[in-house]
């Protein structure tokens, strides 16, 4: 293949990661404002079986196409297990912290994702960070607190659970990169099967488990289809695209929570929540803006940055 077309076939591979990201976070904004729809009414544990029962609706046509041993083939077992914790600890701690919070404030503490994107790609994939983009963490990170608000509300379990759930999201993203060579239904299968078993102890542990009409009962298996889908095509851009390059199309699912808020539970964010958001979105957009820079002039160009 002559080097231009090998430029030009790179280009299309990135493009339709990217293309998939923004997909993704469409339905992973769908999949949020339904399960914060159904966590009012019903306990988290349930919610997490139904949706994990109707996740296999997506998933046991791939299984069955893969062969069931395919899902045994893993590389890297240890970060393996690691990323399916990293997942489950994500859903259900976003699923108990939109629960008691508006849908945009708890997106608001996802969006900080890319912050700790670039900082655990510092330690975790080699990558470089000079001191622009430190600052920029570091300034992500007050924006951060202030969406948290500093107060006795700081410490408050739901918007504790949101930042706890966030991290682990970001941890994901990370490991996702190391593990592009499993399969994307084998990943999904498996963080699928850690959310059933959570879901099964949490309802054994509360006896928490309500009756539901047949739309409550649909509406939790449509969650799994949503999430499953989102989980998929997200899991394939970050396989085609740098991790670095998909992190700020996150951004997205804010305006995204913001919009089906207001529309699905009239919820509008306060003033501190929308200026830590407006600080995490610039200090993630910086970030990335140095990264792409550092990549695409010449390196005499560009004022030392470390990448």
């Amino acid at each position: 293949m002559k080097p231009s077309s090998a430029t030009a076939a790179a280009g299309n591979v990135i493009m339709t990661g990217i293309v998939f990201m923004l997909i993704g976070d469409m339905l992973f904004a769908l999949n949020d404002a339904m399960g914060k729809w159904l966590v009012a009414s019903f306990a988290v544990g349930q919610v997490l079986v139904i949706r994990s029962v109707g996740a296999f609706i997506v998933l046991g046509p791939m299984i069955a196409r893969q062969g069931p041993g395919a899902l045994f083939r893993v590389e890297r077992k240890p970060l393996h297990l690691m990323r399916v914790l990293m997942t489950t600890c994500d859903v259900g701690l976003f699923y108990a912290a939109v629960a008691y919070l508006p849908l945009a404030d708890v997106m608001t503490f996802y969006m900080a994702g890319p912050i700790y994107v670039a900082a655990l790609s510092h330690f975790f994939l080699g990558e470089k960070i000079g001191w622009r983009r430190w600052l920029a963490v570091f300034v992500g990170f007050v924006g951060v607190i202030i969406a948290l608000r500093p107060s006795s509300a700081m410490l408050s379990l739901p918007s504790l659970f949101g930042l706890a759930g966030s991290l682990s999201f970001a941890l994901t993203l990370v490991m996702n990169r190391y593990l592009r060579s499993t399969s994307d239904t084998t990943l999904v299968t498996w963080q699928t099967l850690a959310a059933l078993a959570t879901g099964i102890a949490v309802v054994l542990l509360t006896g928490d488990w309500r009756q539901a009409s047949m739309i409550d009962w649909g509406g939790m298996l449509l969650l799994g289809v949503v999430a499953t889908c989102a989980h998929l095509l997200i899991t394939r851009a970050l396989k085609l695209a740098p991790a670095s390059l998909l992190a700020p199309l996150q951004y997205t699912l804010l305006l995204w929570a913001i919009v089906l808020g207001y529309i699905f539970f009239s919820d509008v964010p306060d003033a501190q929540i929308i200026v830590g958001a407006v600080i995490i979105v610039f200090a993630g957009l910086f970030i990335f803006h140095r990264k792409n820079l550092k990549e695409t002039v010449p390196e005499e160009a560009v004022p030392v940055d470390g990448h």
